[in-house]
């Protein structure tokens, strides 16, 4: 087990350079299904959202809204995925651009308490071949963006509506839909432990068990937050950059995707920040000097940041990292109970170089999103 340091109750988090690969591993053990966690401390921020496309009148805030109000969200916002079978061939996925992350600069953030000094610089190192059990739960969405050919990175979580049988991947919302202006991206597909055994190298010919050893899960259903909607630009948006999939396996099989790689990750919503010592990041960065071939990972070696755009909002988390383009929506671990859980996800970084990565607090909002997307949205 990695090293804990106890915060509270029957809580633990990981300490300073604890390996999240570890932590992972035990979701193939048995400790996934998880649920949508929810536990904590962590107060309701106050309301931010301001009345825009798909909000119903007169309700400013998503995190109170009522079953109907998601219900016409969503419908007014549908999400149409008609990916062919077979139509991300091994060629179109090698070529694939990672989709480039929001970039963000400490100067536009907002200063005062919510924004604390940038973390220290820490280079991404890839997680080494063959991938254990648990990082089955990690890996590539590829989808036809306006620029071309692109991909994200995506986690497998548990789904409180049908525990074991998870169909459910999170990512960033930047990842599905363009926001304010813009349309959902097209021939959405998650491929979990791309390339696994590392037998694929880019500029060498490679099979599709080598990239999809788990086969290629088809997008059917799809939410983002109802502020990434309504705001345009790089911001108070990021803040609220989630987003969710509901996948089949193109092959038509009744297996569920967990059932399929052995495990799932229970998101920990609301989860209090004093008790999040540090983090890993996973993800699959395909923007120089990387290739989207090898999964990586960052350990924070301290409790991560505060960035915020808008300080009425959840402060989002920021580490340390030299991932770029293409671990957006690449899930954040800590270990609670001896259990992984995700707590946040890549959303937007800076470069030239690349230093860091910021990621959204998953709060009421997200929570209230997943357990409605989970309940209701087949």
């Amino acid at each position: 087990m990695p090293k804990t340091s106890r915060r509270g109750p029957r809580r633990r988090a990981v300490s300073a350079g604890a390996a999240a690969l570890t932590a992972l591993s035990l979701a193939a053990a048995g400790c996934g299904p998880g649920g949508s966690g929810g536990s904590g401390a962590a107060s309701r921020p106050p309301a931010a959202a301001r009345p825009g496309a798909g909000l119903p009148t007169g309700q400013l805030e998503p995190a109170n809204w009522k079953v109907a109000d998601w219900a016409r969200f969503v419908g007014e916002n549908a999400f149409v995925n008609e990916v062919a079978q077979g139509f991300w061939s091994v060629a179109r996925m090698e070529r694939a651009k990672g989709r480039a992350a929001p970039e963000f600069s400490y100067r536009t953030a907002a200063a005062g308490v919510d924004r604390d000094p940038p973390p220290a610089a820490a280079a991404a190192r890839p997680v080494p071949h063959p991938y254990g059990p648990g990082t089955a739960v990690v890996g590539r969405i590829f989808m036809t963006a306006p620029e071309g050919e692109s991909a994200c990175s995506g986690t497998v979580v548990g789904d409180p509506a049908n525990p074991g049988r998870s169909n459910l991947v999170y990512t960033s919302a930047h990842c599905l839909h363009d926001g304010k202006g813009g349309g959902w991206m097209k021939n959405l597909v998650f491929v979990p432990g791309y390339n696994r055994d590392g037998q694929a190298v880019r500029g060498k010919p490679s099979t599709e068990q080598q990239l999809s050893p788990y086969g290629r899960w088809t997008a059917v259903r799809a939410l983002v937050s109802p502020t990434w909607l309504k705001e345009s630009g790089v911001g108070a948006n990021a803040q609220y950059d989630y987003g969710i999939i509901r996948v089949r396996n193109e092959n038509g099989s009744g297996t569920s995707l967990e059932e399929a790689v052995g495990g799932s990750i229970p998101i920990w919503f609301n989860a209090p920040r004093d008790q999040i010592t540090s983090a890993s990041s996973y993800g699959y960065p395909a923007e120089r000097p990387f290739d989207g071939t090898e999964l990586n990972q960052c350990d924070s070696a301290v409790r991560p940041g505060r960035l915020s755009f808008d300080a009425a909002r959840p402060p989002m988390y920021v580490i340390g990292c030299s991932m770029t383009g293409g671990a957006a929506g690449g899930g954040w671990f800590i270990v609670r109970d001896g259990k992984p859980n995700l707590v946040s996800l890549s959303s937007i970084g800076n470069r030239n170089p690349s230093e860091h990565l910021a990621g959204p607090s998953l709060q009421d909002q997200a929570k209230q999103a997943f357990g409605y997307f989970s309940k209701n949205v087949r």
